[in-house]
């Protein structure tokens, strides 16, 4: 089996991935981007909403809502300089009774503590007269929230790496590793057969395979890998033209955000996602589900009608928690937390990862230095 030298080897090649490499690529390091599939972002990046996230409802002080806030200013700045498609179309978080209006202020108070301070609270009546076919008896309006075409996000991302001397080798699934004195030693699987790299250092961005990809690491203490757990979404795109102009959330619950209704940049209009825990990795739509979120977009899409509907994709969330727990926050564990030098190990990736990928980049790579 051959041997290469490497400074940084990056695992995965989903949105985080490749803005981890960017960014270390424009810092000079020698990057290789190891990916198992075939493409590039092939897992959840491009299975997501590919909403620009506010940064509203994450704990305060969490990863998660800070570098949201931070990401989403300079994903809007990076879209624009890079030619990626996006729109800064807002969003809606609506209330359709007295009981969900109550909570629209809190959330109000929570974003401005994230600071998310462009927040407004509105009437039904005004809501409804900036979407007709709404029903609302009160809502937050959320300017900057936006979507991007998530595709087109990467190939930008791997550009820049590739441009700056990073590598993107796909079909690359890493077998196993063993840290040793001054580098870590890694097997990877290729069609062609195994090679191995001596690497510097080693950032574990492979999203679902995370857990699995850190265990196969002889000397990294396994008492700091969280358990894996997953949340399968499943989307309905509506058919014809979008009824909404901009984003349409429910208020929150505990359990996630609820059946939303995005549009993405070619301006079609989906709902979703649902919410399930599952054991396995499956991305088949259940066209079952369709009674579910019918019944709950209309509660504030009262002209949705069922036959519009239908199955479109499914995406599944890397969490860290079991069902019965809170959200939690990016477990992001550095060579200080693992007592490993050079090595950073990403798990429970979920959204907002996309909206935050240029700041978890500046992240992982100020960890590293």
């Amino acid at each position: 089996m051959d041997w290469v030298e490497q400074d940084v080897v990056v695992i995965g090649a989903g949105v985080v991935g490749l803005a981890v490499g960017r960014e270390l690529a424009l810092r000079g390091r020698d990057v290789v981007i190891l990916e198992a599939n075939a493409r590039f972002g092939e897992g959840a990046s491009s299975r997501s909403s590919e909403v620009i996230h506010a940064g509203i409802y994450y704990p305060v002080g969490s990863l998660k809502s800070r570098l949201c806030v931070e990401g989403k200013v300079r994903l809007y700045d990076y879209c624009t300089a890079r030619n990626v498609p996006h729109k800064n179309i807002g969003k809606l978080i609506v209330a359709t009774n007295d009981i969900e209006a109550a909570t629209l202020p809190d959330l109000i108070a929570l974003g401005a503590e994230n600071g998310v301070h462009d927040l407004e609270l509105i009437s039904g009546a005004d809501a409804m007269a900036r979407e007709p076919a709404l029903f609302a008896t009160s809502a937050v309006w959320s300017p900057s929230t936006g979507i991007v075409d998530s595709h087109t996000l990467m190939l930008a991302l791997l550009g820049d790496a590739e441009n700056a001397g990073a590598h993107l080798v796909t079909q690359a699934e890493v077998l196993s590793g063993e840290i040793r004195s001054d580098h870590t030693a890694i097997v990877v699987a290729q069609p062609s057969g195994l090679f191995g790299i001596r690497a510097k250092q080693v950032i574990n961005a492979s999203g679902l395979q995370a857990q699995s990809v850190v265990s196969s690491i002889e000397g990294v203490p396994q008492a700091h890998i969280p358990a894996r757990t997953m949340s399968k979404g499943q989307y309905f795109a509506l058919t014809g033209k979008s009824p909404f102009g901009t984003l349409i959330y429910p208020t929150p619950h505990s359990a996630a955000l609820g059946i939303h209704l995005t549009i993405d940049t070619g301006g079609q209009a989906r709902f979703g996602p649902d919410h399930q825990w599952v054991d396995e990795e499956n991305y088949d739509v259940d066209p079952g589900a369709i009674d579910e979120v019918f019944e709950t977009a209309r509660r504030y899409y009262p002209g949705l009608r069922r036959e519009k509907l239908h199955a479109d994709y499914a995406g599944i969330r890397c969490k860290i928690q079991k069902p019965d727990e809170p959200l939690q926050d990016w477990c992001i564990k550095g060579p200080e937390d693992m007592s490993v030098q050079g090595h950073v190990h990403m798990f429970g990736m979920e959204s907002p990862a996309l909206t935050s990928c240029l700041a978890l980049g500046t992240y992982v790579a100020d960890l590293l230095d």
